[in-house]
This record gives structure tokens, C-alpha cells and sequence, in this order.
């Protein structure tokens, strides 16, 4: 496995100047964040996947919810699976207003598959960034996507206990495992669920202990890399990780500027390398690794809002604000970022 400088040091220019847009953002700037047009008007995840819009509310406003902490570990889990099939914020809001707080005891698959298959006569349910499949022959007798995902949730996870054993797993590796074992999931969606339950109190692994690359990090690795097998794309990322400032004073980017003293781990890494094979797609078009255009644009979202991290990260910030009693509250109220 060889890294070809002329490719690879996007790599990094990447990582700085998306965070540099972070930071300006972060310090009231105003748009656009970067004289790079290909990152100031194409939708770029941020360098840190917990500093992304959906992340940070699911991390504030789902698993540190002041209103969840009398909840059991096995219920925190289920609402951010629940939370995490659909990604998105609005169709989360309308459960939570519609059904209620969501428990392995209240837990109604056909109850909200009935609430969401009103909601998506209005409006779609389910967020773009993921694609979500609904095709397994346990579930064939369903009618609708999200009603196969919810039974999933019920059979695979509640009957079959996998909370349990995901609570009593000895690595993020089998946490991974366990999830990969669900209909649906495969392995991209496993290791994004993994670290999401892992943002929570219920488990604590180190992010760098494993790494699962998705299709648009293989993208960009195929693109960053050469000679290399077919198990060899963790191998890069872990590469990426170990040599990070070996590659950032290689290329002049010794500049970037982290998550208040975190370094990024191997998720953060593994993201970086989807976001430059985006990016190369306009920078460099005739490198063609697949898909070959940026889909989506980047829409500014209204207001700048305070940042929230698991406290066991020791970032403090806004988290010193998460030091109530354990006491039935409203979620509104909480700020979204």
C-alpha cells in the first residue's frame, strides 16, 4: 500500500481549510466560510462527525436529554437506533409528540409505523444521507420501509436481547459485530451505530480501538492509494492516524487547529477520506472513482447554536449546563446546533 503524494495531500489541505470553516463559523463569520468555492457552496460533512448538525442533537437532545436520565441503558440505546434509522430531526420530534417517550417497555412497533406511515403523506421521514434499505425475506410480508425497520428493531433487538449484549460487550469490535448481525444494517451502518451508542454513558470503548470503512471512504482511499488489497482499506485510515502529523508537515498543513484538544480518532479519519473523494470529484474530475459528481449543496441553517459533547470527553463548553437531578422534565427548551 503506497500513498500518492500528488493525490493524497487533498487529504489533508481538506481536513484543514473544513475546519478552519468550522472554527470561523464557530466565531460568528458570516458565509461563506472559505474563498474555496468547491467547499463554500457543495454540502461537506465537518472534520469531527460529532460536530455535525444531526450528531450534536442526537448526542444533546436524545441521549443527554435531562428527561433521560432515569432511563436504563437498554432504553438510551433503543431511542438511538430509533433515532438513527431515520436521521432526521423533525421525524424524531413528531414520534416523541405523537407517541411519546420511547421505552423497551413502551416500545409499539405498529403504533408508529401507523403515526409514520401518516407523516410521510407530508413530508419525507427518512434522511438522505444514509441509504436504507427495507429488503429481507424475514420482513417480506410488511408493507412499508419503516414498518420493516421497526419490527427489526422489535424482533432483532428487544426479543432477541442484542441490547443486553451490546451493554455486555467487551469491545467496540463487538459491539460492531452484534449489530452487523441484523437484517438491514450491513457493515457501514453497524460501525456508525456502534460509535453513536458509544457517544453515551451505557458503553465506553476508545474510538481508536476499530474502524469500519464505508463505500465513500473506500472511494477515497482508491483515490489516495495504490498497491493495496482488499483488506487493506482500515489499514489506510489506521495509516492516516498513526502518521497524521508525519503527512500534515509534509504537505504545510500543520495549521489545523482541533476539536478543543481532541485529536480526530480513526471515525473522524474514515469520514475525511469520504469528504476529499467528494471534494476530488470537482477538484480533479478526470480521477473517477464511481460516482463522479457532488450531489447535494450547501444550504446555510439558520442561527448559530452552542455545541454540546459527551461529558466523558471532557469538553466542557455548554455540558456543565447538564447537571440536573434525575427528574421527569420536557425536552423543550434544549438548544439544537
Amino acid at each position: 500500500m503506497t500513498a500518492k503524494d500528488d493525490i493524497f495531500q487533498y487529504y489533508f489541505y481538506f481536513m484543514q481549510e473544513r475546519m478552519n470553516m468550522f472554527w470561523r463559523r464557530y466565531e460568528g463569520d458570516s458565509y461563506p466560510f472559505s474563498s474555496d468555492t468547491i467547499l463554500a457552496n457543495h454540502k461537506f460533512t465537518n472534520v469531527y462527525r460529532s460536530t455535525d448538525r444531526v450528531s450534536q442533537y442526537l448526542i444533546r437532545n436524545v441521549i443527554y436529554n435531562p428527561s433521560n436520565k432515569c432511563l436504563d441503558g437498554e432504553d438510551i440505546l433503543l431511542q438511538i437506533l430509533i433515532f438513527k434509522i431515520f436521521n432526521k430531526i423533525e421525524t424524531w420530534e413528531y414520534i416523541l409528540k405523537e407517541f411519546g417517550s420511547i421505552t423497551v417497555r413502551t416500545y409499539a412497533p405498529s403504533k408508529i409505523s401507523t403515526l409514520l406511515s401518516s407523516r410521510i403523506k407530508e413530508e419525507p421521514i427518512f434522511s438522505p444521507a444514509y441509504m436504507m434499505t427495507g429488503s429481507h425475506r424475514d420482513y417480506a410480508h410488511l408493507n412499508s420501509k419503516h414498518e420493516k425497520w421497526l419490527n427489526m428493531v422489535y424482533k432483532e433487538f428487544i426479543v432477541a436481547s442484542k441490547f443486553k449484549k451490546i451493554i455486555a460487550a467487551k469491545s467496540l469490535e463487538e459491539v460492531y459485530n452484534i449489530l452487523n448481525e441484523c437484517a438491514f444494517l450491513g457493515g457501514f451502518l453497524s460501525y456508525q451505530y456502534a460509535i453513536d451508542f458509544n457517544y453515551s454513558e451505557v458503553i465506553d470503548f476508545d474510538e481508536n480501538s476499530f474502524v469500519k470503512a464505508g463505500i465513500g471512504a473506500i472511494r477515497g482511499i482508491k483515490k489516495c492509494f495504490t498497491n493495496f488489497g482488499k483488506r487493506d482499506f482500515e489499514k489506510a485510515i489506521r495509516y492516516t492516524h498513526e502518521n497524521l502529523e508525519k503527512f500534515q508537515d509534509r504537505f504545510g498543513y500543520r495549521d489545523f487547529k482541533s476539536l478543543f484538544g481532541r485529536n480526530p480518532t480513526l471515525i473522524d479519519l474514515q469520514n475525511c477520506f469520504c469528504e476529499t473523494d467528494k471534494y476530488l470529484r470537482v477538484k480533479l474530475p478526470k480521477l473517477k472513482v464511481d460516482n463522479v459528481r457532488i450531489k447535494q449543496k450547501f444550504k446555510e441553517s439558520k442561527g448559530n447554536y452552542p455545541l454540546f459533547f459527551p461529558p466523558k470527553w471532557g469538553i466542557l463548553i455548554e455540558n456543565d449546563k447538564y447537571k440536573q437531578p434525575c427528574s421527569p422534565q420536557s425536552t423543550q427548551g434544549l438548544t439544537l446546533y
